[in-house]
């Protein structure tokens, strides 16, 4: 089980699914009825590899991509946020 490090937002949850043998893809679960569709809505959140305990942002749901230090994550996404060093003061 992952000892995953953010608590899912209002109307979210977190889902867990094997990737392939070395990656767990994380995906963030939108609890929300659309009148599009039916099915469950979701996004890839990132991927996490079990064995070496290391989170990574994806390019897309189905490629990860560069590792990522999983303090500058966000419960939204693995994808680290650009920001100018003004804006990181203010953070």
């Amino acid at each position: 089980m992952i000892e995953f490090p953010h608590k899912a937002p209002k109307g979210y949850s977190y889902e867990f699914e094997e990737y392939n043998t070395r990656l767990t893809a994380v995906w963030l679960r939108h609890h929300n009825t659309y009148s599009y569709t039916t099915k469950s809505i979701r996004s890839i959140w990132g991927f996490y590899s079990p064995k070496k305990k290391q989170y990574f942002a994806p390019i897309h749901s189905s490629k990860c991509g560069d590792q990522v230090n999983v303090s500058e994550t966000t419960p939204y996404t693995a994808m680290p946020l650009k920001q100018t060093p003004l804006e990181k003061a203010f953070v």
